[in-house]
């Protein structure tokens, strides 16, 4: 990066140029250009110091946890559960034992469906999810609702993107069991008011899971000033391995809830005249886990440690204000939901040209975004719309990577008219 451009991602006080240096995968060329990587809804990059962790793990440490009596054994059983342990100072849970792992947000979503959901629900019961949400958490209570005759009903969320509070009101009444909700929409950025949602659940007798893939990586998250009962979100969105995640829940939720898998590590003991199962959050986690994705997370979350979370946030606000001022000025661009509150996501269509289209052209100016859907088809049915054009943006983005995308843009629309 020229010393030009390193100026520019340092115009809003936060050093990007110093963060993107940190990270391996973008100091490359892809078709010939720079690589400007804005895919960060769909997964982030990861830190040198991520690579490293889980490296070292294979390299020195790789063994079962838990079972083993041998030093190995007690090495990858020590670095696993510090994970936890520092998972769950990350998000201010009253205690380690309330972090379960799994394979990502999909995975903790369905986990409280099945369990909690298919051992509470009875028919009649409703389960409210607003336009906004993720399939992830719109699927596994479908699936749920059609096991025990509960119902899911859309939350409607108004023409900007914002979830219509009042429809909320009007919906929470004693058929209501559970509120699932985003705090960040991956399609469009709406920040949710999660607390607000949360207390006018509560008021209403609701249990409140919160979808938190889109929001870790921004900005610190506090489980017990959210005041929610289960909050979920994947590694790879937080700078960290694939596959890896976590489901933190209010304890005394999860004691009365079954487990969600059988097999090792989830029991006490096994027995042909029954079994009874191991403590949390152990009876949650059956089979070999994925040990180093969890020390993978534990890594990404410590480096986050060192960076001044308040300083990236604002600068990744900047880029938006940037985005936009920059989308004002391309003929034929229509920037998809404005919500009052929006993180650092773009989503946009080019009148006359498909967003595939858009991507692809993109791409071979070194652009990575994303097009489609965004697993949230019952966003774009709300717009009328197939899909969109998204640009997320993370910590190692520049000004420079926003001129870039813009640059592409006109580039592509010259194409076509």
């Amino acid at each position: 990066m020229s010393a030009q451009s390193q100026a520019s991602a340092r115009l809003d006080g936060f050093d990007a140029a110093r963060v993107r240096g940190d990270f391996p995968i973008l100091n490359q060329q892809v078709n010939g250009h720079p690589l400007v990587y804005l895919d960060n809804a769909a997964t982030t990059q990861k830190p040198d110091c991520v690579i490293e962790a889980v490296a070292g793990y294979y390299r020195r440490d790789n063994a079962n946890v838990h079972r083993g009596v041998h030093t190995l054994s007690d090495r990858a059983t020590q670095l696993f559960e510090q994970a936890r342990i520092t998972l769950a100072a990350f998000i201010n849970s009253p205690g380690a034992q309330q972090v379960v792992w799994t394979r990502g947000t999909t995975e903790a979503i369905n986990l409280v469906a099945q369990s909690w959901g298919r051992s509470v629900l009875r028919p009649g019961d409703r389960v409210l999810v607003s336009w906004l949400e993720h399939h992830s958490n719109i699927v596994p209570w479908q699936l749920v609702a059609q096991a025990t005759g509960a119902e899911v009903v859309p939350v409607p969320v108004e023409e900007a993107g914002d979830i219509d509070l009042d429809a909320l009101d009007a919906l929470l009444d004693e058929r209501v069991k559970l509120v699932a909700v985003n705090h960040v929409s991956n399609a469009i950025g709406t920040v949710n008011p999660v607390v607000e949602i949360t207390r006018r659940a509560k008021a209403a007798g609701a249990l409140v899971l919160v979808d938190g893939a889109q929001a870790v990586a921004h900005w610190p998250v506090d489980v017990q000033s959210l005041g929610c009962d289960f909050y979920a979100f994947s590694g790879h969105k937080l700078f960290a391995p694939t596959g890896i995640g976590v489901l933190w829940g209010r304890e005394t939720l999860l004691e009365a809830m079954p487990p969600y898998q059988g097999g090792g590590e989830m029991i006490e003991t096994v027995s042909f005249a029954g079994t009874s199962y191991n403590q949390l959050p152990f009876k949650f986690e059956a089979g070999t886990p994925n040990i180093g994705g969890a020390i993978g997370l534990a890594a990404a979350v410590d480096y986050l440690a060192g960076i001044d979370r308040v300083a990236a946030a604002e600068h990744e606000a900047a880029l938006l204000r940037l985005t936009l001022e920059l989308a004002d000025a391309v003929e034929g661009l229509r920037r998809i939901g404005a919500p009052r509150d929006a993180a650092g996501i773009f989503s946009f269509l080019l009148e006359g040209i498909h967003p595939s289209d858009v991507g692809m052209l993109l791409d071979q100016q070194g652009i990575a975004v994303r097009t489609g859907h965004h697993c949230a088809q019952p966003l774009m049915e709300r717009f009328g719309i197939p899909g969109t054009v998204r640009a997320s943006y993370s910590i190692y983005n520049t000004r420079e990577d926003v001129v870039r995308l813009f640059d592409g843009i006109r580039k592509a629309r010259s194409l076509f008219c």
